[in-house]
């Protein structure tokens, strides 16, 4: 079986990026790439079997890094992938909305969901405008069942008196 070839240029950088990560698939990855650059005897499946990848997955590893270096280790999951529109956009359409609601005016998500689909060309959900809310910081006011200074006594004598 022919020997692989060279993977990391400096094995000294993968071996301190391995001790200073904290993340678990950035480890196991790194780990991938040392072992296969310290035991170039060993196969892609022993290799697997180490650090609990696939055969096929070793391979992709190895071949990224010989390609694009530390940059293929990043974990680049995260973020907002399906966004419609910006954060900016998003906070300059709430604005609108905020001060029509500092005035005293009553504020309905149709409304905001309507100005929103605007913007992002293409219709959404209403879950869409209630975790966009909630992102920024917007809560759901409602009125009270009962006035607050209402009182329980003297409503039930009212009743009591009252010839209707």
């Amino acid at each position: 079986m022919p020997k692989r070839k060279g993977i990391a240029d400096n094995l000294e950088i993968v071996r301190e990026m391995m001790i200073a990560t904290k993340s678990k698939s950035e480890f196991r990855k790194l780990q991938c790439v040392y072992l296969g650059d310290i035991r170039p005897d060993m196969t892609a499946k022993e290799i697997a079997e180490i650090t609990m990848f696939t055969e096929i997955s070793v391979k992709k590893i190895h071949s990224d890094f010989r390609s694009r270096g530390l940059e293929s280790i990043k974990d680049r999951r995260g973020g907002r992938y399906r966004e419609n529109i910006t954060i900016e956009q998003e906070k300059s359409l709430l604005k609108q909305f905020e001060e029509q609601s500092l005035s005293g005016k009553l504020v309905e998500i149709t409304k905001i969901k309507l100005e929103y689909e605007k913007l992002a060309g293409k219709k959404v959900n209403k879950t869409v405008i209630y975790r966009m809310l909630d992102r920024h910081g917007f809560r759901k006011i409602v009125p009270y069942k009962r006035h607050p200074k209402s009182n329980k006594e003297v409503q039930e004598s009212f009743k009591k008196t009252s010839k209707i």
